[in-house]
């Protein structure tokens, strides 16, 4: 789920709803009422036992992001154009076929640009930019830069809007190219002259080859420049691009005297870099967003801004930076991942595997010279079946102490409780599947077990293998992604448990 949870606060949105958690009656038998377009956190998942950590995860990000968005890019929406398209009698702007009305247009391409350079965008419609002033209120006064994409036909109103902002409440527009014509046909003519007043009335300097500019009556101008990022640049509108060179996602937030950035790593590289970041800040606080850890990174400044700040994301994982605007925050310092060539491989241990909950079957429980996935013994035909709880536990020994310890999972089916002598260590649920273990060890033996809960899929697939009805929903019954009738029996057993290296390894 992280990825996709990610993507959402990287899009600006800070309220996740599960769609769905669905009731079930408690004399109702697994799996339960399910609504076919559902997660399905409900307790009969298998995953239930662990849904803790993806909560979790969810708050700490959503605690930083509720602030005020950082961004000062307003990219203009030009939707007259979109509408404009003259096949069939309406223009549904359907989510599932962005490729029809989206991805061809200027906006888009412009949008994915600047992110792809480090800015930050946000965007405004007509409506926003009416003339009002409780209305504006989105425009601080902040180097605010409102950027026009190409577009053919806009409002009469929007494009005054426009210049009255520019002439009072802005620093800056930047107009890839002048709109050809008014939107609509009412008062068609009348518009259109005074459509091209406004146009006319915009007196253009060439700054360079590239460039022209508008200056308006206050502080603001109108540049006229194709490559909005050259503009942008002329502008001196700092952008976060050594995030994105490494092919980092961010977004921003400021929230009582801190700048918060959520920084997320999905791409398919382990990152130890060295940044800059577009802040001045007196105080930077490390938080991991998956257990809270908090400390204060290695960093330096030039002119006030932060710089040489080392960034350590593993793919697949997050970091939320505090850049403290105001106050001198005491902190430890940030524990960075420095590894050690001291390894404890737990693979060829000698494990007990014990299933704990869940059904059709509980298979029996088994001793293992090396680890594997449960649903690697065939022998047993309930291995195929099961969803639900399986503990895998064995013993080790340590000598001497490190000042922490890393421990790994190579392949984790899907997700996992960690214990150790004892005491709850923590969720593992996303990639990569690792956690710092060092405040649970002592030196000499330790104990670990590792509870890990699988997919629902492989008892679905058994109980349509076995034609057991549970489709009760009600209208189109239960339908698969392609709306046909749903049927498990095809899928393949989904591999569940533990399997490949399970390794502890000291840190520096």
């Amino acid at each position: 789920c992280k990825p996709e949870v990610d993507q959402v606060f990287l899009s600006g949105i800070n309220h996740v709803f599960y769609h769905g958690t669905t009731y079930t009656p408690a004399d109702v038998a697994f799996p339960g009422w399910l609504f076919y377009a559902s997660v399905n956190f409900v307790p009969y998942n298998s995953l239930w036992k662990h849904l803790k950590g993806l909560n979790e995860y969810i708050a700490r990000v959503q605690n930083v992001l509720q602030g005020t968005p950082s961004n000062n890019i307003k990219m203009y929406w030009p939707v007259y154009d979109v509408w404009h398209d003259a096949k069939g009698l309406d223009m549904p702007l359907a989510v599932h076929h962005i490729a029809e009305w989206l991805h061809p247009t200027a906006f888009y391409k412009d949008v994915q640009l600047l992110q792809k350079n480090g800015y930050e965008v946000d965007f405004v419609s007509d409506k926003m930019l009416k003339i009002n002033a409780d209305k504006t209120a989105f425009l601080k006064k902040t180097r605010e830069v409102i950027v026009l994409p190409t577009c053919n036909l806009m409002p009469l109103q929007t494009l005054r809007n426009i210049i009255t902002l520019a002439q009072t409440n802005i620093d800056y527009v930047v107009i890839q190219a002048l709109p050809k014509d008014v939107a609509g046909f009412n008062h068609l003519m009348e518009d259109r002259v005074a459509f091209k007043k406004l146009i006319d009335s915009l007196q253009f300097t060439k700054v360079n080859d590239d460039i022209s500019e508008s200056k308006m009556k206050l502080a603001g101008k109108i540049i006229l420049c194709n490559d909005i990022n050259l503009a942008l640049e002329y502008l001196s509108v700092n952008s976060e691009a050594s995030l994105t060179k490494l092919g980092l996602k961010f977004i921003t937030s400021k929230n009582e005297g801190v700048k918060f950035y959520f920084i997320s790593n999905n791409t398919a590289n382990n990152i130890d870099e060295t940044v800059s970041l577009n802040v001045t800040p007196t105080t930077i606080t490390f938080i991991n967003p998956l257990n809270g850890e908090t400390g204060g990174p290695s960093y330096e400044k030039m002119n006030g801004m932060v710089t040489n700040l080392r960034l350590q994301l593993k793919s697949g994982q997050s970091i939320i930076v505090a850049a403290h605007l105001k106050a001198m925050v005491k902190q430890k310092p940030w524990a960075y991942i420095n590894p050690t060539n001291k390894k404890i491989n737990l693979e060829n241990n000698q494990w007990t595997l014990r299933f704990t909950d869940g059904g059709p079957y509980l298979p029996k429980t088994r001793t293992l010279s090396k680890l594997q996935p449960w649903t690697d013994f065939t022998d047993d035909s309930t291995t195929q079946s099961f969803s639900g709880t399986a503990v895998y536990t064995t013993t080790f020994n340590i000598k001497g102490k490190a000042n922490d310890y890393l421990l790994q999972l190579d392949k984790l089916y899907e997700s996992a409780k960690i214990i150790i002598n004892g005491k709850d260590a923590g969720i593992i649920w996303s990639l990569p599947f690792e956690m710092k273990v060092g405040k649970y060890l002592q030196e000499g033996n330790n104990t670990i077990s590792i509870e890990v809960c699988n997919l629902m899929a492989n008892r679905m697939r058994n109980m349509d293998i076995n034609k057991q009805v549970w489709r009760n929903y009600h209208e189109i019954n239960f339908v698969n992604i392609n709306y046909k009738p749903f049927d498990a029996s095809n899928w393949n057993v989904q591999p569940s448990g533990l399997g490949g290296a399970v390794t502890i390894t000291a840190l520096q």
